[in-house]
């Protein structure tokens, strides 16, 4: 796993073979982050990473300048290895919590400007996933809400959809 940019640019973290997570692709990531430089600059944001796995977009968020970035893994193994990485780094801006993220959005009263989502794409709960974030208002005004998923869902027609990308095997639908 690699950091794409920023002040972490090129800082390399092996990831464990026995993790069940499939980080985004370096390719993806890359991507979705040239992307997003069109709506957000991440200087000083307040960001959240909903299904971080290994923490690949939570670390990338650090390194592009975000002031605090929530990371919500309920794996324990790789909760351990993002609080490992952000070890390694130095870096006090994060606050990774090993929870269940249907109970975090549930008790969450913050707002974020940057939201990421990257569930597994088997989850049965994946569709409802978009409401659930946006309902709860954790979006900030103005924020965006990126969420990863297989090619089998299609959010279009959602009222907060801005647009969709894809990388290969990976779906992105951008909302507002």
């Amino acid at each position: 796993m690699r950091i794409i940019t920023g002040k972490y640019k090129g800082r390399h973290f092996d990831i464990p073979r026995t993790f069940k997570a499939r980080p985004t692709t370096d390719f993806a990531k890359e991507n979705i982050f040239n992307v997003l430089m069109g709506y957000l600059d991440f200087e000083g944001l307040r960001a959240l990473d909903l299904f971080a796995g290994t923490g690949s977009i939570t670390l990338e968020l650090l390194s592009r300048g975000c002031s605090q970035v929530v990371s919500v893994e309920l794996d324990r193994d790789h909760h351990r290895f993002i609080c490992d990485c952000l070890k390694k780094l130095d870096e006090h801006s994060c606050l990774p919590l090993r929870a269940d993220v249907f109970r975090f959005i549930k008790g969450c009263h913050q707002q974020f400007d940057f939201i990421f989502a990257d569930p597994p794409y088997a989850l049965k709960e994946l569709p409802q996933i978009p409401d659930l974030v946006l309902g709860k208002n954790l979006l900030a005004p103005g924020g965006i809400f990126v969420f990863e998923h297989g090619h089998d869902n299609d959010f279009s027609t959602h009222p907060n959809f801005v647009e969709h990308r894809s990388y290969g095997s990976v779906n992105f639908s951008l909302f507002k």
